[in-house]
């Protein structure tokens, strides 16, 4: 193994995997703190669910994924967080850096969200979300992770007792050898963490070439579309032009949608626009037993005869904060990730066998509910988002997964993954 990735949630996983698969790195992810042998490939992926945990739980499994990678041979440790540096002034991105960087004896890496593809960039360590700084994008309403200041740098120090830096666009213009001085200079200044800049892919490309042989990078799902050619042209591995492809399977279809930011609000809309089936999902009328997770998921099965159908708890943020009101945040978003869970788990045992998920914390409830460990990593849907297919356990039969993280996509996502995955529509 030569790329040992640590992802902070589920669809982020998927995202850092599809830019290894992407750049020909035979890409496995794991689903969960392994309990035996990771399987063998260039890069392995291990998906938690830490970004909103307690500071001290994310460590420990962060700790534990470690361990495992390691016992793997990983070359070098990659942890992975949002494009959006989703935390909160307590963490998780800063303690699990602190963690990882001891156990690894490591005294500087890096900290860089930027995605541009996906409108994602760092400029002078501030985020943007395309041309909106971070704390004017729709990011400032996230019901569990608000962010309200784009300044990385202040961002991540308010989470870490180490110094925390900053590594100019204009350093990395010029160039590995520039770059790699830069990152001297700044170990000898006790930088321990420098947010780098980052607004293009030849960016990406040439700050994974300066950090190859760094112990731990600590990044978006960007900077690992440059590490495949910077291992390879250090006689690392040979790319796998085929390394994207899965078969085609046959069977219903149907999306399910947890997500309620304004990239998801779009994608549903734009789904009933269309005149496609819908099941939404109330967490007030659950929580009053007005609506049944059985109940909807009895419905969804009548409708696939149809054609794929969407069930979806996306809202707009005013919605979503009337709900945490009356029922409090936890258990608000507990509910609807169980009742989604639930539904999905039903539509899989009656033979759906293309399952779109929309939202980091969905994606993670349905993969667990499915008992799914382990992800083969195919061709990208959009940038950050491919299809992955997995075998059922006790069934031996497979299931497509596309996990997406709230904020991706276009307008067009769920039919786009659909049909790339030959539904028709």
């Amino acid at each position: 193994m030569i790329l040992g990735v640590i992802a902070d949630d589920f669809t982020g996983a998927t995202d850092v995997a599809s830019m290894l698969v992407r750049a020909g790195m035979h890409t496995v992810q794991v689903l969960g703190v392994p309990g035996g042998e990771l399987p063998a490939a260039d890069a392995v992926v291990i998906a938690l669910k830490t970004r909103t945990i307690a500071p001290a739980d994310a460590v420990a499994q962060s700790l534990a994924a470690l361990a495992a990678l390691r016992a793997a041979g990983a070359r070098q440790i990659y942890f992975k967080y949002c494009s959006t540096f989703d935390s909160t002034p307590q963490g998780n991105i800063g303690p699990v850096t602190d963690a990882l960087m001891a156990a690894l004896g490591a005294d500087f890496t890096i900290a860089c969200p930027a995605f541009p593809e996906n409108g994602r960039t760092v400029f002078r360590g501030h985020l943007f979300v395309g041309d909106a700084l971070l704390s004017d994008s729709g990011m400032r309403h996230h019901p569990l992770t608000p962010m309200t200041d784009a300044n990385l740098v202040r961002v991540l120090q308010a989470q870490t007792a180490q110094t925390v830096g900053l590594l100019r666009h204009d350093v990395i213009d010029a160039g590995v050898p520039t770059a790699q001085d830069r990152i001297a200079q700044l170990r000898a200044e006790g930088v321990k963490i420098a947010v780098a800049d980052a607004v293009s892919n030849a960016h990406l490309l040439t700050l994974a070439d300066a950090c190859a042989e760094l112990p731990l990078l600590t990044a978006g799902s960007g900077v690992a579309l440059g590490l495949p050619p910077a291992y390879a042209r250090r006689g690392w591995f040979a790319p796998n032009a085929n390394a994207a492809e899965l078969e085609r399977l046959q069977g219903p279809a149907a999306v399910v949608s947890g997500s309620c930011s304004e990239a998801t609000n779009a994608q549903v809309a734009r789904w009933m626009a269309a005149g496609r089936a819908t099941l939404k999902i109330d967490p007030l009328a659950l929580h009053e037993g007005r609506q049944t997770a059985d109940a909807v998921l009895a419905q969804a099965t009548q409708t696939l005869a149809q054609g794929p159908v969407l069930i979806y708890a996306t809202a707009t943020p005013e919605s979503v904060r009337a709900v945490q009101q009356a029922l409090g945040v936890q258990a608000s978003g507990d509910a609807v990730e169980h009742a989604l869970a639930h539904v999905a788990q039903g539509l899989v045992q009656a033979g759906v066998r293309r399952l779109v998920v929309a939202g980091g914390e969905t994606s993670g409830a349905v993969v667990q509910a499915l008992g799914v460990r382990q992800l083969r990593i195919g061709a990208a849907i959009c940038p950050g988002v491919p299809w992955t297919q997995s075998t059922l356990p006790g069934k031996g039969e497979a299931v497509q997964l596309a996990l997406k993280s709230g904020n991706f996509g276009g307008v067009d996502f769920f039919a786009q993954a659909l049909q790339q995955a030959g539904v028709a529509l």
